[in-house]
Parts: structure tokens; sequence; C-alpha cells
């Protein structure tokens, strides 16, 4: 279980600091919306520090696909009809100028990223769905986007229907971010690696606690952890995690399709290919979306491995060289969570709820968060984003699902033991990672019981079992 873009790029180590720090702005996570916006931040005269409980860019960003479009899904139609056209609009205007900003600094910074530019599609299997295929074309231009409804692809198996948006992009996730972070470091802000942060509190300044009880002053701080390490609990109940599966392999350049590919049926299969070093494709697929918890890796991977070779020419049969997972955090309106963290607070901010389209959106974060921390001039999609908005009226029914769920696995974690430390649900051990999952919030923990993702931040109790 090795994300290619980690295991292709040398990072140079950023120690954890040595005693208390104070700064104007601490943001937690160096994935690609804490890089952002600690970059704009350091442009605006901040004094910065970067706090990442791992490695920068190997977390969530650095599982990626590396996908960079403005096309989601089937998300415009839905977000006119519950939103209205305006906010469609604001919402590809945001995506499109996250591409546009990406191929800036790329180009700005000297990044070899390996940007290429290719169509995005939105495709269904079943006929039956092709009318909301069509009415999803039909949304995505009036939004703005060079959007067709198409039934021929380059994939190199039919579909009934699908979307095509021009123009989008695809990188390697990991160079990009560790070229903000040299440029981060070279313009005065600090980055801490193997720095978790224990507890958050805001007073007349924001007061943080490291692992090792280190005490960390901001007069603000960004939280960009995926689920936040501090979660009103209005937010949380709007929040869900899903983890998805992907599997790479290199093939021949001309077997590879052109292109970024998504749909939603048979558990969500994803297909897209990058530069490999000896000229052929890689193509990496995802898929088996799944709570995490659930269990069962080693069979998603190997139903995802024999799609992949029944579907793509020259994917190799049985494991792949190339197998990780991806986790993401999903909204309840199925739009991200990018401001104030809850009505109350005025110094702490969230990245969150991107919806398994964290590339575009974290680059969509970076500048947003620096206008609400400086008090700048603020994008037109502010409000579209804001944490503190109120659900549309069918969206509810499905916290109150979600929220349901949650509750039975917070009463079962009072039983056979292992429970998780943020907020004591049960736990499930997935036997191919050796790695136990909170089926809630999405924490992990080693098999030792350490703590690999949040939002928890202590580790399991040992005990015996009879």
């Amino acid at each position: 279980m090795g994300s290619y873009w980690i295991d292709t790029t040398d990072a140079p180590v950023r120690p954890p600091p040595e005693g208390d720090l104070r700064a104007d702005v601490v943001v937690v996570g160096a994935g690609i919306a804490g890089l952002c916006a600690a970059r704009e931040l350091v442009r605006a005269g901040r004094e910065v520090v970067v706090l990442e409980a791992g490695r920068v860019a190997a977390g969530a960003s650095g599982h990626a696909t590396g996908k960079l479009t403005s096309l989601h899904g089937l998300r415009y139609a839905r977000l006119a009809h519950e939103r209205g056209p305006e906010a469609a609009e604001l919402y590809a205007r945001s995506q499109e100028e996250a591409l546009r900003r990406t191929v800036l600094l790329c180009g700005e910074l000297g990044i070899d990223a390996e940007l290429e530019r290719v169509p995005a599609f939105t495709y269904v299997m079943d006929g039956e769905r092709a009318p909301e295929v069509f009415l999803e074309a039909e949304a995505a231009r009036a939004a703005g986007l060079d959007a067709r409804y198409v039934t021929v692809t380059g994939l190199p198996y039919p579909v009934a229907a699908a979307v095509r948006v021009e123009d989008q992009l695809q990188f390697h996730p990991r160079r990009f971010l560790l070229g903000l972070a040299e440029d981060l470091v070279a313009r005065g802000g600090v980055v801490h690696e193997g720095t978790r942060v224990t507890g958050l509190r805001e007073l007349a300044e924001c007061r943080l606690t490291l692992a090792g009880g280190a005490v960390v002053h901001a007069s603000d701080v960004v939280l960009a952890t995926q689920f936040p390490l501090v979660c009103h609990s209005g937010l949380m109940a709007r929040l869900t995690v899903r983890r998805e599966l992907v599997v790479a392999a290199p093939v021949a350049a001309g077997d590879a399709p052109e292109g970024m590919y998504f749909t939603e049926e048979d558990g969500v299969r994803s297909v897209r290919s990058a530069p490999y070093p000896d000229g052929r494709r890689l193509v990496i697929v995802t898929g088996e979306a799944v709570t995490p918890g659930a269990g069962g890796t080693g069979q998603r991977l190997a139903r995802l491995e024999a799609w992949a070779h029944r579907h793509l020419a020259g994917f190799p049969g049985g494991p792949a060289p190339y197998r990780w997972a991806a986790q993401d955090v999903y909204s309840a309106d199925h739009l991200p969570y990018i401001g104030h963290e809850h009505p109350d607070t005025q110094h702490v901010f969230v990245a969150t709820g991107f919806g398994g389209w964290g590339m575009s959106n974290g680059v969509v974060a970076g500048p947003l968060l620096a206008a609400h921390v400086t008090g700048g001039p603020r994008p037109p999609w502010t409000e579209l984003y804001d944490p503190r908005r109120l659900l549309p009226l069918r969206e509810i029914g499905e916290v109150a699902r979600s929220q349901a769920t949650v509750a039975r696995h917070y009463m079962a974690g009072f039983g056979p033991p292992p429970r998780c430390t943020h907020m004591g649900c049960e736990l499930g051990f997935d036997e191919s990672e050796q790695i136990w999952e909170c089926p809630c919030h999405g924490s992990r923990f080693a098999a030792d019981g350490t703590v690999l993702h949040g939002p928890a931040t202590a580790p399991l109790e040992r005990k015996d079992l009879p």
C-alpha cells in the first residue's frame, strides 16, 4: 500500500519545534489547502507557522489521484436546482480560478508538476441515466464551463452518455506541494513536521498544545486537516468520511486513455493516466468507495484490479504495482466548508468537506482563507462556501440519518475494546492494512494504537484481553 506520488519524490525533513512558539497565524496541516493558505498569508506579510503531524503532502494530498477539474460528478444541475443558477456559476468560476492559479504558480515558482491539459468526463453506463447526464451538461454549460453532452469518449469501452469539459488539468500533486512548501520557507514561513496538535483554545489569542507539552500562541488558526481537529457539533453533524482505493500500473503509452473519467456507478470508478519515467503511462484507477472501518480492503482491491484488467488495455491481472487509499470528508450539501469554524468563533478557520475533489477545492481554499484572516477583499464565492450557511431542506434528512449511524457506532464503542479516542466510537480493524479505523469521523490508528490520522489526537488505550 504505497502512493506513487510519495514513492517518486524526495522531501527535506522539517523537524518539530524545540519548545514553545508564537506566530501571527498557525496553519495546522501541510496538504494542499494548508500550504496554499500559508503561502498567501506569508505574501500578505503575516508570520506563519505550519504544523504537520506527519510529512508535508504525505496525507490526503499525497494519496489523491492528482485531478484538477471543474467537473465534479453530476454537481451543477443539483446545485442550480437547490441554490439557484448563480450559485452554480460561482462554483464553476471558483474551480476554474483554481486551475488558472495552479498553472500560474507552477510557472512562477518553476515547479515541474507534470501539468497536462486534458478533457474531463463524467459518464454513465446505464442508459436510463442518460437524461440526467444531459441535464448536467446543460447546467455545467450554463454555469460557464466549456461543457457538452457526448456519447463517445476516449475510454476503450462504450458508455451510455457523458459530460465532457475541455481544457482541464492533471498533475503530480506532491511535486506541486513540495514546491509550494519550499517557496513558503524561502519567504520566511516555517514548517514543522512530526508535530501533532492535541488541543486548541480560542481566548484573547489562540493557544495550541502539542504532543509532548509544547505550546503555540497565535492570533489566528487555520485548520486544514480534512476532518477539523476542533469541530463544533453543528459542523460535525454535517460531515461524513469516505475512503476509496487506488490501483495504478504502467501501460504502453498508446493504451492509456486520454483524459480524466469519473462515474458514480459500480461504487465509483475514476480513470486517468500520468507520465511514467520510461516513456509509458501510469494508468490510475480509483473506486470501491467505503466507510472507514468497514474492512475487506483486500477483497475490494482485488475487485478494483479485476475491473481495471477487464476494461483497460494493458492493465495487468493480479495485484497492481501501486496500491493506496484516499480518504476524504463529505459535506451534507456537497459544497466545501471554507471559513469560520462556527458562528461564535472569530479567529479559527476551517477548510473541509471537499467531497473527493480536494485538489481544486484545496487551491480555492488558499486565497479565501487568507482573505478571512487578513480582512482583505473576499472573492464573490465566499458565502457559497461559508461553514455557517443554512442547509437546503432536503439535506436535513441526510444529516439525521448520518447522525443516527454515528450514534450506533458511538454506543457500540462502550462494548468490547477498542474505541476511538476522539469521541468513543467503535473501531473496525482492517486485516489487509493492519489498521484500526473509526467509521464516525475517520480517525486511523496503527495496530499498536499509534494515531495515524485525526481528528483523534491520543493513542488507543492498551488493554489485556481475557
